[in-house]
């Protein structure tokens, strides 16, 4: 570009924002989706001239802005999305207007108040990096606004952008609660240098202080990593022509997953691993090489009326060839029989054949459906839409769901465990008040093995209610029974082994917890961290249990914000002990080290460790007032 006369060079800062699947909301209703975005520019303009911006431009769905303060860009930004998420609480999550924001500080021309060069062009790309409703920030941002905003931000590296010459250093903003919402796994999971470095220190880390259990590992098939090959299975298209068929293909990619996660010798890549690829071209052979897969499933869903059709293909990634692929045209109620099929066809396919007593025990289960299944099935996979994103609101909606289901199909497992898992969760994040677990959490994990004693999810319930009933015998025996029928399902070994460390089994529990995270690359959980965090700071390597806290994919939760106190005192920064302590103040006013000690023992924490653990929030000046 050739610069006139009244063209200027400056250091800025550049604020680029964008509607998440604008097209999908003009396509479905057009007024609405115009009258929603007239109240968002509205929004934007009011909170981005209060803090001191000027909107430079609003392009179609965009808004681009200017700040000479990073802090008031990022603080406007997530004023921005705060307010957005509360206007949109009451809209349904198909019908939301969410932006992603993304800010630069970088030189710019300023061509008599319209901008440009590269510095805009950074902030473009950042804003593609943010989820919806999320904030990304350059590296130069972050500088200026660390430890100066009450705003949480995790490294996602280095980004490689669409034309931009250099690698950009990027930060993703965690919601906190002017959000008001815990988010149990990421919208849409994301691979960046940043998040690899984290997953790396993890690494290190286990290889430097659990050398012993490592070893061990390897003896014992529950605790070693599967020797076979590895499979990725990509998000199943859905080919319906329906947006809002989304829930059925997106229910039958996780189910494959878990039917795979029953096979001794297959590893199966977790499913947040792979549903970055979501309704993206892509090449198969690359993603799968990238992946470290040998195999990769795709496939997609049509689903008219009672009939369905699923394809599915399994990729040799070495050679790009098909290994099996198979076309399914059948009654929407033989959807059971499907996906345990293509599971246990993918298994004989890639291990010589043989198909282990589980696999034929799920097949059998699933050829004794009873139709009503299918109508329960519905409302369970919508649950499961629900599940992905905690909010109050959406707990509601999963419950709903979950509650039709049994009141279709009182026999069927899978309903009755799942609502009993939402209960427990809705518990665990404070959407359910009562002080104990809800009875009803045990009735329906205990019903759901009942019916089904080869369903380990079912296990893993009953074992989370008796945990917090203080049955530790019977949360062992599901717990180990869980283990046992899924010895590679990351979600359930880092979930049981956060459990076995809390309640003092150290070793055992870190030993799962460390094949989980072996299992799972991304670790979309708080679970994979926790067990490591606890038995790091037991043994006071208090700067490496800092490092896996911060590797922590939940920032925006209480349980998180807690483990930095007692850290920091040990470390000799009570200035940071302080601002976490405040942190968590904010997520519960009531917050203190008494409660620290009701949560350690709700937990079912050692007495010995819970007294080290609040020795140490006394020394950044929180002491308990009882026993």
């Amino acid at each position: 570009m050739n610069e006139s006369v009244s063209s200027s060079r400056k250091l800025s800062v550049i604020f680029a924002a964008d509607a998440a699947g604008y097209s999908r909301l003009m396509a479905g209703d057009e007024s609405a989706t115009i009258a929603a975005l007239n109240e968002a520019r509205g929004v934007f303009r009011r909170v981005i001239g209060a803090h001191g911006g000027r909107v430079v431009d609003t392009a179609g769905d965009s808004v681009l802005a200017e700040f000479s303060s990073p802090i008031e860009a990022a603080s406007a930004a997530a004023e921005i999305q705060g307010e957005l998420a509360r206007a949109n609480a009451a809209t349904s999550a198909d019908r939301r207007m969410e932006f992603r924001i993304g800010i630069n500080l970088g030189d710019v021309v300023d061509d008599g108040g319209t901008l440009y060069g590269n510095g805009v062009n950074v902030a473009a790309r950042l804003q593609e990096l943010a989820e919806p409703g999320g904030i990304c920030i350059s590296g130069s941002v972050f500088e200026q606004v660390e430890d100066k905003l009450p705003l949480q931000f995790l490294s996602i590296g280095e980004q490689r952008v669409k034309n931009i010459a250099k690698p950009i250093r990027a930060y993703k903003h965690v919601a906190g609660p002017a959000l008001q919402r815990a988010r149990l796994a990421p919208r849409s999971a994301w691979i960046g240098a940043g998040m690899c470095a984290a997953l790396l220190t993890v690494a290190g880390l286990a290889w430097k202080f659990w050398p012993a259990l490592d070893t061990s590992m390897k003896s014992d098939r529950v605790y070693s990593m599967p020797s076979g090959p590895v499979v990725a299975v990509l998000p199943f298209t859905n080919m319906s022509g329906d947006p809002q068929q989304e829930y059925f293909s997106d229910g039958l990619t996780e189910d494959i997953i878990t039917e795979l996660a029953r096979f001794n010798d297959i590893y199966v890549l977790a499913r947040n691993t792979t549903a970055q690829y979501k309704g993206k071209a892509i090449d198969v052979p690359a993603v799968g090489r990238g992946l470290g897969a040998g195999y990769v499933l795709e496939g997609s869903v049509r689903r008219a009326g009672g009939q369905l059709r699923i394809t599915a293909q399994l990729i040799d990634v070495a050679t790009g060839a098909h290994v099996w692929a198979e076309r399914y045209d059948r009654s929407s109620e033989d959807i059971f029989v499907v996906q345990g099929d293509i599971a246990s066809r993918i298994a004989a396919a890639i291990s010589g054949g043989s198909r282990t007593a589980i696999s034929r025990a799920s097949s059998n289960a699933s050829s004794r459906k009873d139709p009503r299944d299918l109508q329960a099935h519905e409302h369970v996979l919508k649950a499961s839409v629900y599940f992905s994103t905690w909010s109050k609101e959406n707990y509601e909606m999963a419950k709903v769901h979950l509650n039709k289901a049994i009141e279709i199909a009182p026999e069927y497992a899978r309903a009755r465990h799942m609502y009993a898992y939402a209960l427990l969760t809705g518990w665990i994040f404070h959407f359910e008040q009562s002080p104990a677990p809800p009875a009803s959490i045990i009735a329906n994990a205990v019903k759901s093995v009942e019916l089904d004693p080869t369903d380990y999810r079912a296990h893993r319930t009953a074992a989370f209610g008796y945990f917090f009933n203080k049955d530790l015998g019977s949360f062992d025996r599901h717990a180990t029974q869980a283990i046992e029928l899924a010895p590679n399902d990351a979600e359930v070994l880092a979930e049981m082994g956060a459990l076995y460390t809390f309640s003092g089994q150290w070793d055992r529990g870190v030993k799962l917890s460390l094949k989980a995270q072996n299992l799972n690359k991304l670790a979309a959980a708080g679970w994979y961290h926790a067990a490591l965090h606890y038995d790091l700071f037991r043994r006071k390597h208090f700067q490496e249990s800092l490092e896996v806290i911060r590797a922590h994919p939940q920032q925006n939760i209480l349980h998180t914000q807690w483990k930095y106190v007692p850290l920091y005192a040990e470390l000799g920064d009570l200035a940071k002990a302080k601002k976490h302590f405040e942190i968590c103040l904010s997520f519960d006013p009531a917050w203190s080290a008494d409660r620290m000690r009701e949560e350690l023992r709700l937990w079912n924490f050692p007495e010995p460790f819970i007294e080290t653990y609040l020795a140490s929030y006394a020394k950044a000046g929180y002491r308990t007032t009882g026993p």
